[in-house]
């Protein structure tokens, strides 16, 4: 069983004074003088206390939709970055969308600039640039200021510069340079 006094006894074991730490007066003279005396920390009430170093994190809002989450029917407003890790099915306008390769966007999407390592699949229109890596795949009505394609990124449907006077219907895969050259 437990001993409340012992457990509670120890309340008031220390007294604070504005200079140093000591035990109460508890015991005898002898054990009071053997004790360490510890001094506070001293500030000056001039200088202002230096904050903390922050890691660089970019500005503006970003939400962040992780693995194994689903978001349907939103229409995503005011967000800087949206990057999809999980599946989403919304509308949106922001500055930046990256697609992870585990993620797919599917819907209506207004960015500056969109990286896609997953898939997407709807209507994206990119005014300045879309870049689709390796793993991406992209199908549906893409418009778009600059495109870069890297090996292996898939892109399918109505493809088209923004400002062209007819867009182009594309289906294409981009394979490495080698197997390019084995096919001449």
């Amino acid at each position: 069983m437990l001993n409340k006094q012992s457990l509670f006894s120890g309340s008031d074991r220390y007294r604070r004074d504005s200079r140093t730490y000591e035990p109460a007066a508890s015991g005898p003279p002898a054990a009071q003088a053997e004790a360490p005396k510890v001094e506070a920390p001293k500030v000056d009430a001039q200088k202002p206390a230096a904050e903390p170093a922050k890691a660089e994190e970019p500005k503006g809002s970003r939400l962040i939709v992780g693995p194994d989450i689903k978001l349907r029917g939103a229409e995503i407003t005011d967000c800087d970055t949206l990057v999809v890790e999980g599946r989403v099915e919304a509308s949106m306008d922001s500055r930046v969308m990256q697609i992870a390769e585990n993620g797919a966007f599917h819907g209506t999407v207004g960015v500056d600039v969109a990286e896609i390592r997953g898939r997407f699949e709807g209507e994206l229109t990119c005014r300045k640039q879309l870049v689709i890596h390796p793993t991406g795949k992209v199908s549906g009505k893409i418009r778009y200021g600059r495109i870069v394609i890297e090996d292996g990124g898939e892109v399918a449907g109505d493809v088209g510069a923004l400002g062209a006077a007819k867009p182009a219907v594309l289906t294409t895969t981009v394979k490495p340079l080698e197997a390019a050259n084995a096919a001449r």
